[in-house]
């Protein structure tokens, strides 16, 4: 597949913008899959509105691959279906995103599993080639896209990514099958690397850019790129999100993107109460994501949300040595009483039984 052989329609709101959460896992307390659970979270993701949900990635945690726990097509197919059957009760189209890691072998198996499961585009962590140079990524990267279409992923070193320079990607953005790319390395001067990298090459209006930065969600969506390249100035935007905080709060999340679009659309001057929600939404990230003990907790922090709104029955994660950290509750329940506008719980209390059917 690919780029070419999305729907038209589709496509353009993947450059126009969405929200993407970055789906969890639902286990019993006996760490085995919560069909039920599982399968609500995601009827709770399309209702919220979002526009595309991402599965098997970080959030999802990595462990689902491996031979003991072997998750990974289970939780691809159950999230294809329900997506499937809802946008056929719709009409609507809602763009799947798979998450694939591993050598290139495991990398390009994952694709096209996915790929049969009718997913559109790979999110592609290159963690497991923390060693490769950058001719060895790209070809990494090329192998995967004869698969799918390739949804670029800057992931945050400190979880498990790796540095990835200016060169890397100004090669990766010039492989015609790149839909989109996720930037999240949590860090300034990187993203700017990647925005630079896509104008360079001319492809700003082409790949979409979407932030993974949840330290910094609101002030990437607000900001317009105008970069200097050698075929003269380039301007970019980063115009949706692919999040795992996003994957709490949806409803809420859409509102927020919605707004900054119109904001953009607008142009003048942005708000200074945006400015106040961009730090007011990176206060909650730090507690759900515990960045108090470098993002340890991430995971099950963004469960406990969850948990108390009823779409989980626990923070369990296939791994038992993955729980909260100390303080992360008291922080959790800090930022929940400080910013009542920011979640969705009236949303959920609302539509938890109808998604919670069988």
């Amino acid at each position: 597949m690919t780029t070419s052989d999305l729907p038209a329609a589709l496509r353009d709101r993947v450059r126009r913008g969405m929200v993407i959460p970055a789906h969890p896992l639902a286990l019993t307390a006996e760490r085995e899959l919560d069909l039920r659970r599982q399968r609500a979270l995601t009827r709770y993701y399309l209702d919220a509105g979002a526009g595309g949900i991402a599965v098997g990635v970080h959030t999802t945690q990595f462990e689902i691959r491996e031979p003991g726990v072997a998750l990974f097509e289970p939780v691809l197919a159950l999230a294809a279906e329900t997506i499937d059957a809802h946008c056929a009760r719709g009409g609507c189209q809602v763009l799947k995103v798979a998450g694939v890691c591993g050598d290139t072998q495991q990398a390009v198996r994952e694709a096209a599993f996915a790929a049969g499961q009718g997913y559109h585009a790979a999110l592609l962590n290159l963690a497991a080639l923390a060693q490769e140079d950058i001719p060895g990524l790209v070809a990494h990267c090329r192998a995967v896209a004869q698969a799918l279409p390739l949804f670029g992923f800057y992931l945050n070193p400190q979880i498990g990514g790796r540095v990835l320079p200016f060169e890397f990607w100004r090669r990766f953005a010039q492989i015609e099958n790149v839909l989109a790319i996720k930037i999240a390395p949590f860090d300034r001067y990187q993203t700017l690397e990647v925005v630079r990298a896509v104008c360079e090459v001319g492809r700003a209006g082409d790949i979409a850019l979407y932030t993974g930065n949840d330290d910094a969600i609101v002030a990437d969506l607000l900001t317009e790129y105008r970069v200097v390249t050698s075929a003269g100035e380039r301007r970019a935007r980063i115009v949706g999100g692919l999040l795992g905080q996003w994957a709490v709060w949806t409803r809420r999340a859409v509102e927020l993107l919605a707004e900054i679009t119109e904001i953009a659309d607008r142009g003048g001057p942005i708000p200074w109460q945006m400015l106040t929600a961009g730090a007011q939404v990176t206060d909650c990230n730090a507690a759900l994501f515990d960045a108090a003990h470098g993002f340890a907790g991430c995971v099950p922090g963004i469960h406990e949300v969850l948990r108390r709104q009823g779409l989980l029955q626990g923070t369990w994660c296939v791994n038992p040595a993955v729980g909260l950290s100390p303080g992360q509750v008291q922080e959790i329940d800090r930022v929940c009483r400080s910013y009542p506008h920011l979640n969705d719980d009236e949303f959920v209390r609302a539509h938890l039984d109808e998604w919670l059917r069988d």
